[in-house]
Parts: structure tokens; sequence; C-alpha cells
């Protein structure tokens, strides 16, 4: 299960590199899964996966959060209205979805978390909700932390059988501790946006 903003890019190299025959979506299901769909809308496009072994990746979400808006910064000013760039089809598609494009118009990070985690479903979601399968009573079975990815990412290689090879940790962003971006305010929204990840993972600011 890809949660957004956990090292996915980088977990997919090591699945692909031990499963040859991975696949990441669902074929002729709609609608389409996605890349970040949760666990029961998988096993309900693919029930016959229902005992593979399952793996996903969390993140403290104060450090979640930050990255999230320093990669829709980053985006923005590389496609966005004031980066010069014709503002056409392949803008459209190089500044991702809609929830990016929403979200980049937000007037900084502390708009980001005060009404993004209130108006954009997927920002406003817990990560524990994308490891949870309630109705085929089923959780993942492994759930690796970014704060120790590059063990985590060796245990899911032997898991599959593969022989634990070094990833680089791609899309890793480049800001500060998170802890410099938050308000009294902000910090205690995240809080209780993300109150089901503190309690399953025992996160603290």
């Amino acid at each position: 299960m890809h949660v957004p903003k956990t090292g996915g890019v980088s977990v997919g190299v090591t699945f692909e590199r031990c499963c040859a025959d991975a696949r990441s979506k669902a074929p002729d299901v709609s609608p389409p899964l996605g890349r970040h769909a949760p666990y029961e809308r998988i096993l309900r496009a693919e029930p016959q996966t229902l005992h593979y072994w399952s793996f996903a990746f969390v993140r403290n979400p104060w450090a979640r959060m930050v990255s999230w808006w320093s990669m829709i910064e980053d985006w923005d000013r590389e496609w966005g209205p004031s980066s010069g760039r014709p503002q056409g089809a392949e803008a459209e598609k190089m500044r991702g979805n809609e929830m990016w494009r929403a979200a980049a118009a937000y007037d900084g990070f502390e708009e980001f978390v005060l009404r993004g985690t209130e108006e954009l479903p997927r920002v406003g979601r817990p990560q524990v909700d994308y490891l949870r399968a309630p109705a085929f009573d089923r959780e993942v079975d492994f759930v690796g932390r970014t704060e120790t990815f590059a063990e985590d990412l060796e245990e899911v290689e032997r898991r599959l059988g593969g022989t634990p090879t070094p990833t680089p940790h791609r899309n890793k962003s480049p800001h500060g501790s998170y802890r410099d971006y938050y308000s009294d305010a902000a910090r205690d929204k995240v809080a209780d946006v993300y109150a089901a990840d503190l309690e399953a993972f025992g996160y603290a600011f």
C-alpha cells in the first residue's frame, strides 16, 4: 500500500527488483485504483490477493505534512503560472493532480495545514486508513517507517525473497527540521487530524 509521502517511489524500485511480474494497478477496474489506493479498495478489486503478504510505510504526520507542502511548492514554482512556462496541457500534466493544484493556491504552509486537512480528502486522511480493510478483517502484515527506512526496506526485500540491496531514497525532501514550520495552531491541527496515527504508531511532535 503506497501511503502518500512515505518513500513509495524508492519502495517501488525494490519491489520491482524482487518481483519480476509486478504490476502497480488492477487492469480494467472502474474507477481506476490509482497508486495510492487503500488496502480495502485493492482487496475489493483484487480479491485473489487477500492472503498475499502485504506491507506499507508510514511517517511522522508532522514531518509528512512539511514534506507534502515542500513538494507542492516545488512543483508550483516549476510549472505554475509564476514559472513563466506556457500553461498548456504539458504544464497541467507536470503540475500533477487536482489536489496539488488546489493546495498550491493556499497562502503558505499554515493554510495548507489548517484548511487543506479539511478541504482536501487525501490530505486529511490518516495513514492507518490506508492499511486497514475492515470488510475483510485484514490489516497489512508489515508496517515500515520512513524514520528507519533503510532497515525496514531491507526487511521487505528479505520477505519478498530477495537479497537486501541498498536503494537510494528517491524524491527525498531537502527541507530542514519539520518543527520549524509549525505554529501552535498548526501543530495542534495535525495532532487532531492524525490522532489515529499517533495512537497506532506512537508518533509525537
